[in-house]
Formats: C-alpha cells, sequence, structure tokens
C-alpha cells in the first residue's frame, strides 16, 4: 500500500504520454524518474531491499502502458504475473536521492517474457534485476508469448536470451502449481511439525 499513490500518478502520466502520442516502440527503454521517500528506507537509513522490487513495478506499468502491451492484455482479457527474478545491488539510495527507473523487454521463450529493469542515478548503474513472467486468461489457462505479440502487433525480439538466461530460469524453476512442493531441508531430522516452536507475528 505505501506506493499506491506512486503508481497511480505514474499510471497517470504514461496514459496521457500515450494518448498525446508519445509512446513507445515494443523493445525501447521506458523511463519513470523518481526520488527516495522516507517510506522506501529501512533502519540503515538507505532504500529497502525488497522495495526495489516494487519500484520495478512502476516501471513496467510505465512501459506496458506507452508500448501498447496494456492495452492488448486488457482488450483480451489477460494479464501478467511474475514467476522468476533475480536482482544484483551495486550502490544504495538514500533519502531524497533523485533516481530513474529504466526498463526494456528484452526476450522471450516459449512460456513467458523477460523484462530488465535499472536504478540509475548520473548515468551509473546502481541496481539491476531481470523479470520473467507469465500470461494467464482471466478466463482460465495461458497465453503464449507468440500469441501476445501477434495480438499487440509486435516483431520477435530482436536479440536471442542470453545463454545464463536459459540456465537461470532452469536452476531456479519451482514445480507447478499443481505438483507437489513439500519443504524439506537437507540434513533436517524427521519428527513432528516445528509450528508449536516456530514465532508468530
Amino acid at each position: 500500500m505505501h506506493l499506491i499513490f506512486r503508481t497511480l500518478l505514474v499510471v497517470r502520466a504514461a496514459r496521457r504520454l500515450a494518448a498525446r502520442g508519445d509512446t513507445l516502440g515494443h523493445y525501447d527503454v521506458g523511463r519513470v524518474r523518481l526520488r527516495t521517500l522516507l517510506t522506501d528506507l529501512d533502519i540503515l537509513r538507505h532504500m529497502n531491499n525488497g522495495v526495489y522490487l516494487s519500484i520495478f513495478d512502476l516501471g513496467r506499468l510505465n512501459l506496458m502502458i506507452r508500448n501498447g502491451m496494456w492495452g492488448t492484455l486488457e482488450k483480451n482479457g489477460w494479464y501478467a504475473v511474475v514467476v522468476n527474478q533475480t536482482i544484483s545491488y551495486r550502490r544504495s539510495l538514500t533519502l531524497g536521492q533523485r533516481f530513474t527507473v529504466e526498463s526494456r523487454i528484452v526476450g522471450v521463450d516459449e512460456e513467458a517474457g523477460y523484462i530488465e529493469h535499472r536504478i540509475v542515478c548520473g548515468g551509473e548503474v546502481y541496481t539491476r534485476a531481470l523479470v520473467r513472467a507469465r500470461f494467464i486468461r482471466k478466463s482460465g489457462g495461458t497465453v503464449k508469448p507468440a500469441e501476445l505479440l501477434a495480438a499487440a502487433g509486435a516483431q520477435s525480439p530482436p536479440e536471442p536470451l542470453p545463454a545464463w538466461v536459459e540456465e537461470w530460469r532452469a536452476a531456479v524453476a519451482l514445480p507447478r502449481s499443481r505438483a507437489e512442493a513439500p519443504s524439506t531441508w537437507p540434513g533436517e531430522w524427521p519428527g513432528p511439525s516445528p509450528a508449536a516452536s516456530t514465532p508468530r507475528a
């Protein structure tokens, strides 16, 4: 909820830009300029590591509204869900610091699309993330990226996915949502449920 007002402002600004013809190509870089707020900080007085992922949601909204993908999703009753993401931090953001969120669609595989996000200050990359998202029908079932690209009138991505992305996807994959995924840890002694000794918030 702490990002709700910024979300509304970013969506409003993106829709206004798109309405007056300031749009983006499907594989262009979208940019949103923001400032670090008090609610973004952790106890060390820099932006909390988890807030970056929420900030990148704003970058995706701006990008997809202005490149037309958002309209295609809404028109067809589709929506996107994040299934994998990886993030690397180089420098911290502090209170009041201005920064730019840069976002770009970098590729697709048979099941999902990939978006790269960057936090940039003074031309320097502070943080970078790669997000993998699948597309779901509100009526049930999934939408293949090829179908989404065709509906949006987009060509295939100009560059293939790097080999490391394919390796990363395979390494971090979880079982499908309807498959079993028991929580077991190597070396943990079998025994009764630890719920009784687990702190509760």
